[in-house]
């Protein structure tokens, strides 16, 4: 039986840009960044605080009391902070890291942010859902170079292009954490806009899906925008650490999804990188010139990742060049015409040097010797090459 990794891996690869990822607060909380309900709790506590109440025992029904009606981010807000800097500045401490905990490594982008990042510069995901308000996959793509459009609010929804025509995009389906129109509660996550709603369906309809860190209780309007789909154009994948919530396991059922057991989202989204990145290592063509085998060399030199691959590429085009050399053509009891053969040959040999002459080259000039300490002249038990002398032309030595 395949490895449902090596499954989602070949999907993804073979697919490239057909599937959209659904992140849920499991994703962030290994950055340390709180789920939007203990935002929430933990606001009320400090209101608490303020009227000089106690509320540890039921936070929720000291809200009920004092203010008559459900927990509202906004309400809340409005009673701790009263302005919209005062509001900025509360929750930041929530999602941006202080000085020690930067120091940490906490409230920053995660392995799992770090590698969906690359995913998405390699242009094999371009659809991320989320139900989170961090700025995390947003911080992981800047570090990448990706500026992905963001839809979380009905203006950037009605402003921005087709899904198809927008490159990257983010679609945070319950707000940003510094717009207080987020949602939380039961009645806001029970129905979207109608924009939203058929941006959904589109995707739910158009893409492949990858589920990871998301219970799936919680969000009402978003199961029934999953469930409401009726085609399965691509595999759904559905990662999970626990066993699924009765509700989850319908929607996984009607998607007839692949269900992943991951240790966590980090292990996923790592193992999945190296593995795309591996396929399409083994799909790159071999260089077919000398052009092209400096500037892969060049690439390789500045990747701490690729020494191996550096080596490689080495060692085959001098195994390359061995048996092309050991041709009988090259027999040195084939009688020569001097002049004739001699120019015949010293051009043969320059054609066939030049591919692995240049990667030599270059690699010579341009290695630090910190990154990647390789001997050129020892990668193969039968061949030496030495480079040509200063005014005399490559491979012609």
């Amino acid at each position: 039986m395949i490895d449902p990794m090596v499954s989602l891996a070949f999907a993804v690869y073979s697919s490239k840009g057909a599937y959209a990822l659904l992140l849920g607060s499991g994703v962030s909380r290994a950055s340390g960044i709180p789920t939007g309900w203990e935002v929430v709790l933990d606001l009320i506590r400090k209101a608490a605080t303020l009227n000089e109440d106690n509320c540890e025992s039921d936070p929720v029904a000291w809200f009920r009391k004092k203010y008559g009606s459900e927990p509202d981010y906004s309400k809340i807000l409005n009673v701790i902070a009263k302005t919209p800097t005062e509001r900025q500045r509360l929750l930041r401490g929530y999602f941006e890291p202080t000085e020690d905990e930067r120091d940490q490594g906490l409230k920053l982008p995660s392995a799992a942010h770090k590698a969906i990042a690359k995913l998405v510069a390699a242009e094999y995901i371009r659809v991320i859902m989320t139900t989170n308000f961090d700025r995390l996959i947003e911080k992981a793509l800047e570090e990448v170079g990706v500026a992905p459009t963001i839809i979380s609010t009905n203006d950037q929804l009605s402003g921005a292009l087709p899904l198809a025509h927008s490159g990257a995009t983010i679609i945070k389906l319950h707000g940003d954490y510094l717009d207080t129109r987020i949602k939380n509660t039961e009645p806001e996550l029970a129905a979207y806009d109608e924009a939203l709603e058929k941006l959904l369906d589109r995707v739910f309809d158009e893409y492949g899906l990858i589920v990871s860190g998301w219970s799936g209780d919680w969000d009402i309007a978003l199961r029934a925008a999953i469930e409401r789909c009726p085609t399965r154009r691509f595999t759904t994948f559905w990662t999970i650490r626990s066993p699924l919530s009765e509700k989850a396991k319908r929607l996984a059922e009607h998607r007839q999804s692949v269900v992943l057991h991951t240790k966590d989202s980090d292990y996923l989204f790592e193992a999945l990188c190296e593995k795309v990145q591996t396929l399409q290592e083994m799909a790159e063509p071999h260089p077919l010139s000398a052009k092209m085998a400096v500037a892969t060399v060049k690439r390789y030199l500045v990747d701490p990742s690729a020494k191996i691959r550096l080596r490689d590429l080495i060692h085959e085009e001098t195994e390359k060049l061995f048996t092309e050399l050991s041709d009988p053509t090259f027999v040195a009891k084939t009688q020569l015409q001097p002049a004739e053969e001699v120019t015949r040959r010293i051009e043969r040999y320059g054609a066939l040097c030049e591919i692995l002459l240049s990667a030599i080259i270059t690699g010579s000039y341009w290695e630090n010797g910190d990154t990647t300490k390789l001997n050129y002249l020892r990668q193969s038990r039968r061949l030496t090459l030495v480079s040509p002398s200063k005014g005399q032309k490559a491979g012609a030595a």
